[in-house]
Order: C-alpha cells, then structure tokens, then sequence
C-alpha cells in the first residue's frame, strides 16, 4: 500500500493541551488549531519525504524506513529517530519520549502522537 498523495485534515482531537505540554507558546496554537493542513507524503520504496503546511508554517522530514534520519518535530527542534513500519500500512517513530503512529486505511491517515498518557490525534483524508 503505498502513503503518496495529498492529505488535508479533517479532525483533531487534544490538540490544545497536547500543544501546551510540547511547550509551543499559546498565540502558536490559537492560530494552529483551527487551520486545516495539508500534508504530501512521496514514497519510493522505503524512502519517504513528507511535507505538512499549516498556514505559513512548512514543516519538511525524509526518511527511509529502518534507518536513522534527524527529524524536525512540531517544535522546530531537530531530533535524531529511526521509522518502522508494521505491516504495509503503519509507520511508527519515538521522536525523544514523543511516540508517532501514521496508519493508512484507504483514503484515510491517522495520526496519533503520544507523550506519556496525553494522546493527539489527527485524521486526514486523501484530496
């Protein structure tokens, strides 16, 4: 199954507290939480590179599955993390204590980023 398309976001759930405990300041999520991004994925084998646009904000990764790559998080701060995938459908990182999981169902992405118990999670539909 391949992740290449252009994703816009439908719903988010725990945006604003899940924001707050990264540290982004508030004016930052007053203005993120209601823009709907957009996110690109361009896969070739296991590379990726993935681009989500909210707003003026562009934030760009590549990867390759299984190898370790310096990622940017929500923050702009840059971490080192390796991508799995299980199965053909999910891509699963742990960017410093921050678990991501991107599940691919069809014409629908899941996102759930996880930080101890507080979870956020974003579902976008293929546009």
């Amino acid at each position: 199954m391949s992740f290449t398309g252009k994703y816009q976001l439908q719903s988010h759930e725990n945006f604003e507290p899940f924001m707050k405990a990264l540290g982004l300041p508030d004016d930052q999520i007053q203005k993120g939480k209601d823009i709907k991004s957009i996110s690109e994925i361009v896969q070739d084998g296991k590379k990726f590179k993935v681009t989500v646009t909210t707003g003026t904000k562009v934030l760009h990764n590549e990867f390759t599955i299984g190898e370790e790559c310096e990622m940017e998080m929500l923050t702009g701060e840059k971490v080192k993390a390796v991508v799995q995938m299980e199965g053909d459908n999910k891509l699963v990182a742990n960017l410093k204590g921050l678990k991501s999981v991107t599940e691919l169902n069809g014409d629908t992405i899941i996102n759930t980023l996880s930080m101890g118990d507080l979870t956020y999670k974003r579902i976008s539909k293929r546009i």
